[in-house]
C-alpha cells in the first residue's frame, strides 16, 4: 500500500513525522525558525518539501498536492502554565488561526484535508477560563468539521511525564464514541460538556512499563563537583532531603531528576531544588520556560552527585532514534526537544487512530495514496 499524503505545520524537528512513519508520506512542511529547520533538513535531506517562512506569510496556492492529513504542533507558549498566559491572542498560539484559514482556502479550491490533528499542552482547555478552548472548537466547526480528542501523557511510553492535549477533527458523520477515564480527564469533559458534535475518540492503552529512567542516562556524562551539588541539596526543603535519605539507607543505585523551582514560603519567593525517584523525569521544556536543563541526580549509599541533563538524555526521553541528529548547540536541542511531541506517542496515535481513519476518510472523498519518494527518512525506532 502506497503512502497517505499529508502536510506538517510547525514542524519543529519533524518528530511527528517521525512518528507517522513510512506509511505517510510528507508533500509539505512548515516551520518558521531557521535553527530547527536545519535539523529538520539534516534528519529528513533534502527537505525539498519544507519551506521555512512564518505561517501568515503562507498561501494555499504555495503548498501542493492533495493530502489525506494535516498536523500542527502550534505554538504553546501563550497556553502554557510556563508561558505568559495570553492565550490566542498571543502572538505565537495565534498562528493557530492562520493555520484554519489555510485549510478553509484548500476546502475552498476543492482540496479539502479528511483528517487534522492539533497537539498541545492540556493547559489549552483550560486558558483564559476556558475561552480558548472554545475558539478552537469554533474554529475547526466554522471550516466544516466535526472534533475531538484525547489526553496521552508520554509517560505511557517514555520515563517522562509529558500530558499533551490531542485534537483529531474530521468531515463525515461519525460516530460520537464513549468516553474513557483513561483519555478523557475531567477538564475536558468540562470543557466540551456543552459541545453535542463532540467526538471521543479511543485508542488501546499500551500494555507493559515504558523503557527504564536509567537506560536514558549517559553513563559517560561529567558530573558536576562535589561542591555545587551540595548547594543543589542545600536547596531541597526537608521533604526532598528525606528523598535524599530514603534512597541513601537503600544501598542501591538510584537514578532521578531534579526540577528547580520558585516557591513562596511565608511569603517569600524562594528557589526550591525538587527530586522525584519514581522513574519518570519531569516534563521537559524549553530554555524559555525555565526548567528544560532538569538536573540527574545519583544516590549510591552514602554518596549523592549531580550534572546537567544531556542533550541526548532530553532526546531518549522524547522518544527519538540514536540515529536522530541533534543540533550542535546544547540549548537548541533543549528548544527542540521542549517544543516537541514525543515520537511513541504519535506512533501510538497513528497505529490505533490515524490510519484506520485514513483508510475510511481517503476512500470516501477519493483520495489516493501519495507516490513512495526517494527522500531520506529518519528511523522511526524509539529504541535507546
Amino acid at each position: 500500500m502506497k503512502p497517505f499524503g499529508f502536510y506538517e505545520f510547525f514542524a519543529g524537528g519533524g518528530m511527528a513525522r517521525l512518528g507517522l512513519g513510512a506509511r505517510w508520506e510528507c508533500l509539505f512542511a512548515n516551520e518558521w525558525c531557521e535553527k530547527k529547520a536545519a535539523t529538520y533538513r539534516a534528519n529528513f535531506p533534502p527537505a525539498r518539501e519544507l519551506r521555512v517562512d512564518d505561517i501568515w506569510n503562507l498561501e494555499a496556492a504555495a503548498i501542493p498536492g492533495r493530502a489525506t492529513l494535516a498536523w500542527a504542533s502550534f505554538p504553546c507558549q501563550d497556553l502554557s502554565l510556563a508561558g505568559n498566559g495570553a492565550g490566542l491572542e498571543g502572538s505565537r498560539s495565534g498562528a493557530l488561526i492562520k493555520f484554519w484559514r489555510l485549510m478553509k482556502e484548500l476546502k475552498d479550491e476543492g482540496r479539502r484535508i479528511p483528517i487534522i490533528v492539533l497537539e498541545n499542552v492540556v493547559g489549552a482547555l483550560t486558558s483564559n477560563g476556558g475561552r480558548d478552548f472554545q475558539a478552537i472548537v469554533k474554529l475547526a466547526r466554522d471550516t466544516g468539521y466535526r472534533i475531538g480528542g484525547l489526553v496521552i501523557d508520554a509517560s505511557l511510553f517514555v520515563p517522562q511525564s509529558r500530558p499533551r492535549l490531542f485534537l483529531i477533527a474530521v468531515e463525515g458523520n461519525l460516530p460520537k464514541g464513549q468516553m474513557s477515564e483513561v483519555w478523557h480527564p475531567p477538564q475536558m469533559r468540562a470543557a466540551v460538556s456543552e459541545s453535542p458534535d463532540w467526538i471521543w475518540w479511543n485508542v488501546p492503552v499500551p500494555l507493559g512499563q515504558p523503557e527504564d529512567l536509567t537506560r536514558c542516562i549517559e553513563e559517560q556524562a561529567e558530573w558536576y563537583p562535589g561542591e555545587k551539588t551540595q548547594r543543589v541539596l542545600a536547596m531541597m526543603s526537608p521533604l526532598h532531603r528525606r528523598k535524599i535519605e530514603h534512597a541513601q539507607r537503600s544501598g542501591r543505585r538510584v537514578i532521578g531528576t531534579v526540577y528547580k523551582r520558585m516557591r513562596v514560603e511565608n511569603g517569600t519567593r524562594v528557589q526550591r531544588a525538587e527530586v522525584r525517584f519514581d522513574g519518570i523525569s519531569g516534563c521537559l521544556r524549553t530554555p524559555a520556560g525555565g526548567s528544560s536543563r532538569q538536573t540527574v541526580i545519583e544516590v549510591k549509599g552514602p554518596a549523592v552527585r549531580t550534572r546537567l541533563m544531556t542533550p541526548r538524555e532530553a532526546a531518549n526521553l522524547m522518544g527519538l532514534p540514536k540515529t536522530y541528529q541533534l543540533p550542535e548547540r546544547a540549548n537548541e536541542t533543549y528548544q527542540l526537544a521542549g517544543d516537541g511531541v514525543a515520537v511513541p506517542v504519535v506512533a501510538w496515535l497513528e497505529e490505533h487512530l490515524l490510519r484506520p481513519l485514513a483508510v475510511t476518510l481517503s476512500s470516501d472523498a477519493g483520495l489516493s495514496s501519495a507516490p513512495i519518494s526517494d527522500r531520506g527518512r529518519a528511523s522511526r525506532s524509539v529504541g535507546h
